[in-house]
């Protein structure tokens, strides 16, 4: 009796043990969060100038296809906790510059279509109706800038979940739509950036799953028009080597519409907790550099030998930390 205690009372020590070394490692992570939300409180991002398109004059005649967009993974998990991919609001990010926001979707407890991180349980960021209209407000007030919003759909949901999403924030009007089979688009089907704003079609939306443009034509299908780099595993700064198609899968067995379609570079690292898989805020500046081995351009510059040019879009945690902004106009030729 006397044994089977000992061996009860060990593993509950060790239970214990991993459990506090885990909330140990979990306030740690949260203190460094608010410590570096502190720093950013005294240090204001700059606001993009509003001239041109998209605050470059270049960018007016560029087909949208031909333009590098640094992209916020996760744009609305804002704050200091593990599970959070940005450090600042949906405003404050298009007034710094950024010009393509992702999201992830599920459906609440409530039955409504939300913004949250894996699901509604771990993080909840709001109805995706609010998130719309915060965006909506921003165009109004913006008249020169184009955004893209991509969006995953974790449960499959029907297409049309969606379009009452976008009904109820009153954006549709700003929506662009690709008109025709996209199968039979091109790069150079796009228009360019001025052609955008002089039509007010300035809001691009795209879904992972479930898109049906014979129904909702301005809600278009992902992976018709872009394909996606891996993203998962990427644990340490020297991860950043793969160009590999991840996804749609086996789309590389069709180079000729490899070639005709953009593709996105996902360029963030995830660590570890507890065997859960969280953004890694302590190495995001070293991840949003240009230069170095787990630097943007050295990610980008691989797959431009592969491919023959830059992705559209670069998918970053934690923009404000590092020099995503000189990475933008590097890639784009400036």
């Amino acid at each position: 009796m006397q044994i089977r205690n000992r061996k009860f009372n060990v593993h509950v020590i060790v239970n214990y043990s991993a459990m506090a070394l885990l909330i140990t490692y979990i306030f740690i992570h949260s203190l460094l969060g608010i410590i570096d939300q502190l720093t950013r409180a005294t240090t204001h991002l700059k606001k993009q100038p509003q001239i041109g398109c998209n605050g470059r004059v270049e960018f007016c005649n560029r087909k949208y296809s031909n333009i590098t967009q640094i992209a916020t993974h996760d744009a609305p998990f804002i704050g200091i906790l593990p599970m959070e991919n940005q450090n600042v609001d949906i405003p404050t990010q298009l007034d710094a510059g950024i010009r393509f926001l992702q999201a992830q979707t599920h459906r609440n407890a409530f039955g409504k279509l939300s913004l949250c991180h894996t699901n509604c349980f771990m993080k909840d960021a709001g109805l995706l109706s609010d998130y719309l209209k915060v965006i909506k407000e921003w165009l109004d007030q913006n008249p020169q800038e184009v955004v893209t919003i991509l969006l995953t759909n974790g449960d499959r949901l029907n297409v049309t979940d969606f379009h009452q999403a976008f009904n109820t924030s009153g954006i549709i009007p700003y929506t662009y739509t690709a008109r025709g089979d996209p199968n039979a688009w091109t790069l150079d089907s796009w228009p360019t950036l001025g052609h955008l704003i002089a039509a007010n079609t300035r809001l691009l939306a795209f879904l992972d799953t479930g898109a049906n443009q014979s129904q909702i034509p301005y809600l278009h299908n992902e992976f018709a028009y872009f394909w996606e780099t891996p993203f998962e595993g990427l644990d340490h700064p020297s991860s950043f080597s793969s160009c590999k198609i991840d996804r749609p899968v086996g789309l590389e067995k069709f180079p000729k519409t490899v070639k005709q379609r953009m593709y996105i570079l996902n360029h963030f690292l995830d660590t570890r907790i507890g065997g859960i898989q969280v953004p890694n805020r302590r190495d995001a500046k070293m991840s949003n550099t240009w230069g170095g081995g787990s630097g943007i351009g050295t990610h980008v510059g691989r797959c431009v030998a592969l491919y023959g040019r830059a992705p559209a879009a670069v998918l970053v945690n934690y923009f404000d930390k590092g020099e995503v902004f000189e990475a933008q106009d590097r890639m784009n030729g400036f």
